[in-house]
């Protein structure tokens, strides 16, 4: 589970620098639920990619650290999973867009899927 969870996560961070929102959205499941730092709720693999295709018209590209993800087994098929990253818009590193990340992963017949995210600014007070 874990190494298949980890592969999601790559494939997001890939999907996501390349501008690719069909890849981005489709490793989320058709009804997903997906929160933004600013507190936008999707509902929806088609609202993910639609709202995604417009957000990578834009520089922002994700920039990884965050160390090794945490992930928790919830029961058979499904997991928690919390990571860090941050994000950037010059290419330069900026800690006020470091992020904290939640998901919920789901085991499909298609493979691991998020089923849930929620993205949370690191506050440094």
């Amino acid at each position: 589970m874990s190494t298949e969870i980890k592969d999601l996560l790559t494939r997001l961070a890939e999907a996501w620098n390349s501008g690719d929102a069909t890849a981005y959205a489709e490793l989320f499941t058709e009804d997903a639920d997906y929160i933004t730092f600013f507190g936008l709720h999707l509902q929806g693999r088609e609202a993910i990619e639609v709202t995604h295709r417009q957000l990578f018209q834009s520089p922002i590209k994700l920039t990884g650290g965050g160390g090794e993800p945490f992930i928790k087994p919830l029961g058979d098929g499904a997991a928690l999973v919390i990571s860090g990253g941050g994000s950037t818009v010059d290419g330069r590193p900026d800690p006020s867009r470091d992020s904290i990340v939640t998901f919920t992963a789901v085991s499909t017949p298609g493979g691991w899927r998020f089923a849930s995210f929620q993205n949370t600014r690191v506050g440094r007070p």
